[in-house]
Parts: C-alpha cells; sequence; structure tokens
C-alpha cells in the first residue's frame, strides 16, 4: 500500500528546498517577474504594427476648389502628414531623400474627369518596405473615398460608384495591442516555464547534488513535482502581471471568460514546463539546455504561433511544422478568448490539443527521469 503521508512530507520538503533555491537565486527572479514586465513596456509600447503619421507630398496639378478640398481631406486624416511639393521633380527629391513615405499627384484634368464620374488620382508610395507600402496604399482610399461620399452632384452628371461601408469585427479601433498582447502572455509563459525549468535538474547534475538526492527515498515521481510546482508558481505571477498590464496599460478588453483565459494559461505554462524538464533531464549541461529550450520553444512561439505573422501566408511545408508547436494553439486560444469571446468550437479544441501535449511530455519526462548516475 503506498505510503501517501510520506510521499507528501517529501514532495513537500523537495518543493520547500527548490522555493528556497529560487528564491537565493537573482537570475530565477529577475527571468520570472523584471524579464516579462521589461517585455511588457518594450512589446507594449515600443512594438506596434500601427502606421500613423504618414508623410506623403502632394502634388496638384489642378488648382481648383475641388482639388484643394481633397487635400485637405488629407490633411484631417490621422494617417497622414501633408506636404505640398510644387512638381514632381520636387516630390521625387522628396521621396528618394526618404523625407515623405509617399506621394499623391492630383492630375490637371482632375476636376473636369470628376464630373464626368472618372476621375482618378495617383498614390505613389516607396516600396522598400511592402507592408508599409501596402497599408499606405489602404490607409489613402479613406480620405479619397471619404472627400468623394461629400461632394455634391448636379442632376446631369454621372453617379459614382457604390460606397462601401465597412465594419471591422472584434478590434474595432483597429489597435495591434489588442492582438499583441494576448501573445504576449503566451511568450512570457514560454520564457519562465522552458527557460528557467530547462536549467533546474541540469543544475543539481552540475553540482553533483543528485548524487546526495539519490540516496534518499524520494521517488523520480516527487522528485518531478517538487521541481515543477515553484516555477508554476513563478509563471503564474508573470501571467497576472501580464493580465494587470493588459487592463490598466494598454486597455485591451477581455471578451471571453476570465477563467478560460486563466485555464489555458496554466495549461500552457504546464506545456512549457514540460519542455524545460525534458530539456533538462536529457541534458546534463545548463548552458545546452538553456539553449536548447530557447531554440525548442521561445523561437517557434516568436515566428510559428501566429503571434506576429499570418500562419496563413506562410508556405504550406512550414505552416504544417506550426501544428506541432504548443505556441500555436495558445496564441489561437488567447486571441479568440480575448478579442472574439467564447467561441467553443476554437476553446475545446486547443484547450483539448494543449491539455494532451501537457500530459505526454509530463509523462515523458517522468520516463527519462531515472534514479541512476548514467
Amino acid at each position: 500500500m503506498t505510503d501517501w503521508p510520506a510521499k507528501l512530507r517529501r514532495i513537500r520538503a523537495l518543493t520547500v528546498k527548490e522555493t528556497r533555491q529560487v528564491l537565493r537565486d537573482p537570475s530565477s527572479i529577475a527571468i520570472g517577474i523584471v524579464f516579462p514586465l521589461m517585455m511588457i513596456l518594450l512589446f507594449g509600447y515600443g512594438m506596434s504594427l500601427d502606421i500613423t503619421h504618414i508623410s506623403v507630398a502632394v502634388v496638384d496639378d489642378d488648382a481648383s476648389a475641388d482639388s484643394t478640398s481633397l487635400i485637405d481631406a488629407f490633411r484631417l486624416s490621422p494617417n497622414f502628414v501633408v506636404t505640398v511639393a510644387g512638381s514632381m521633380a520636387e516630390a521625387n527629391t522628396l521621396l528618394m531623400g526618404r523625407k515623405v513615405d509617399g506621394i499623391l499627384h492630383i492630375p490637371s484634368d482632375f476636376t473636369r474627369r470628376w464630373h464626368l464620374g472618372e476621375a482618378e488620382v495617383q498614390i505613389l508610395v516607396n516600396g522598400t518596405d511592402a507592408n508599409q507600402a501596402r497599408i499606405m496604399q489602404a490607409y489613402a482610399q479613406g480620405p479619397v473615398g471619404l472627400w468623394g461620399a461629400a461632394q455634391p452632384r448636379s442632376s446631369g452628371v454621372v453617379p459614382g460608384g457604390a460606397v462601401v461601408v465597412s465594419r471591422m469585427w472584434f478590434n474595432e479601433n483597429n489597435e495591434s495591442h489588442y492582438f499583441l498582447v494576448p501573445g504576449l502572455i503566451v511568450l512570457v509563459m514560454t520564457i519562465i516555464g522552458a527557460f528557467l525549468t530547462a536549467m533546474v535538474v541540469a543544475r543539481e547534475w552540475e553540482r553533483g547534488t543528485l548524487e546526495a538526492l539519490f540516496v534518499t527515498p524520494m521517488r523520480p515521481g516527487e522528485f518531478l513535482i517538487s521541481k515543477v510546482l515553484p516555477y508554476f508558481v513563478l509563471g503564474m505571477i508573470g501571467f497576472v502581471l501580464c493580465l494587470l498590464a493588459g487592463q490598466f496599460l494598454f486597455h485591451v478588453p477581455i471578451s471571453g471568460s476570465l477563467f478560460l483565459i486563466c485555464l489555458a494559461s496554466m495549461i500552457y505554462l504546464l506545456v512549457a514546463l514540460g519542455i524545460g524538464l525534458l530539456v533538462s533531464t536529457l541534458v546534463k549541461s545548463q548552458f545546452l539546455a538553456s539553449q536548447l529550450a530557447m531554440t525548442l520553444t521561445f523561437m517557434p512561439a516568436m515566428m510559428l504561433s501566429g503571434f506576429l505573422y499570418d500562419l496563413r501566408s506562410m508556405p504550406a511545408f512550414i505552416r504544417g511544422i506550426t501544428y506541432a508547436m504548443p505556441a500555436r494553439y495558445a496564441v489561437s486560444l488567447m486571441q479568440t478568448l480575448y478579442l472574439a469571446g467564447n467561441v467553443w468550437s476554437i476553446v475545446w479544441v486547443n484547450l483539448g490539443v494543449m491539455a494532451a501535449m501537457a500530459a505526454s511530455l509530463l509523462v515523458l519526462t517522468r520516463l527519462a527521469t531515472r534514479k541512476q548516475l548514467s
């Protein structure tokens, strides 16, 4: 019959030992608390996928009341900063010198063609940054469309085209912080869970303390539980910091269940802890274990999870690899719970996959842990 009181006493003693080790190690506190705070501030304030204050040179060859009102529409837009150029040659010089990001050219027959219902304006953008160029082209449609809809027409002119009325679901303010913060939670869980635990068993090997533990009644499962618990608590502290920052610093709304967000974070943290412990168990060098953990967890979480880049734009082969990355499911789940709400078809699938991954990793770590020196 299993001696549960003795087992619990051993787990408690080992957990207290590991907790004291964490508290005595400044690097653990730095990675567990200071590093998440730095990531929150850097990603929240220093990184934004929104493009504002686009500098555009305007060349008005028509010089009419209509062209002037169109230029005023660009001036009133929060996305553009207008610089008037006397000619296309001057505007090209500004563009080549990176003084402006694009050129708005209003041709000399703009007013005449506008009253015929076939007016055109030319938008020239700097294509060295293709993503920014595409966004600028899309933004330019706004002032032109608003100006066209506001212009009076006489009964004898050809009417303009249909006006598109759009609405952005789940992120009506079009703020990149709204989907960066949920992904940032996953990134913090990854760093704390995988990077810290990747070194705990390897550290025991390097210091020779495992030899003393091997002669005790300790079981491998008890040993692993004692390693998981302190870092699980540390990871949840990082999660709470991200949650509070999202609410009070960046005002990201939570459309779904807070309980599900916490549950998803706990399950993903177990996945990250499992990866770190498995690496640490198989590799007996702290340096090598930390490098492997960084390669296997942090880089995929940053590049292959949907945190920054749309997975659908990736090649099919790379997109197939992402299905093996736990961060893919965590980011999708967090973004859905934060922005769209409790979409159960997404919630259950992603929770189930992460739970299966967590259980598999912890079982593999248990099987790889042996009370022997080699």
